[in-house]
């Protein structure tokens, strides 16, 4: 009887590690924090949300109290455009900003596409940065790049040289979306509610020709 309960031990033991391998052979690799990153960006995309300024610089101070939202949109494998809309007065929008996040080959990148209500490119567009590092699956940071600091030096703009953004986005009981940058003596920072969407916003300005 003893030898009967041990061989039947012995069997039901390598059935299930013969299992378990199967299943760990079958799984997909854990993904890098940086794909994690984009993927919580994209489940967003099509989805428009409200936020508002919650830094207090003293540089922007126009833009207290006012209503923005953001709109996931535009959405590929290798990148997500997010239209930033600032309101100016009840009945009128400032649409000039779009961010987009791009997977590169060594990581991600954050670029500002400026535009004017006409859809021209404003002089000072198109900067931003590279990661630095793996960053986690929450929080990814940008420093700028060189062509954003000779562009920023060229239009007088050199205490943009040392900008460090951030994006993030948090689930939970209250989702959060932040876009942040800083630098020495300035912060800029922006949060958007995830746990509700709105009514889709109008184009950016020049999205019709992207």
């Amino acid at each position: 009887m003893i030898r009967f309960f041990t061989i039947a031990a012995t069997i039901a033991l390598l059935s299930t590690t013969s299992c378990s391998q199967e299943k760990q052979a079958n799984a997909d690799p854990q993904k890098s924090p940086q794909d994690a990153f984009f993927d919580r960006l994209s489940a967003h995309c099509g989805n428009a949300y409200a936020g508002s300024l919650v830094s207090d610089d003293r540089l922007d101070k126009a833009m207290q109290g006012k209503a923005m939202v953001i709109f996931f949109t535009q959405c590929t494998d290798s990148q997500i455009r997010i239209p930033f809309h600032i309101e100016r007065n009840p009945d009128e929008w400032d649409r000039s900003r779009t961010w987009v996040i791009t997977r590169t080959n060594g990581g991600l990148r954050l670029k500002h596409d400026h535009r004017h209500e006409d859809g021209s490119e404003d002089k000072v567009t198109q900067y931003g940065g590279d990661t630095a590092d793996a960053g986690t699956a929450d929080l990814q940071s940008f420093p700028v790049d060189q062509e954003s600091i000779d562009m920023f030096g060229q239009n007088g703009l050199t205490t943009s040289s040392t900008n460090i953004w951030s994006v993030g986005i948090t689930d939970g009981e209250q989702p959060i979306y932040s876009y942040q940058m800083e630098r020495v003596n300035r912060k800029f920072r922006v949060e958007f509610d995830l746990s509700k969407t709105i009514d889709t916003p109008p184009p950016a300005w020049g999205d019709e020709a992207v």
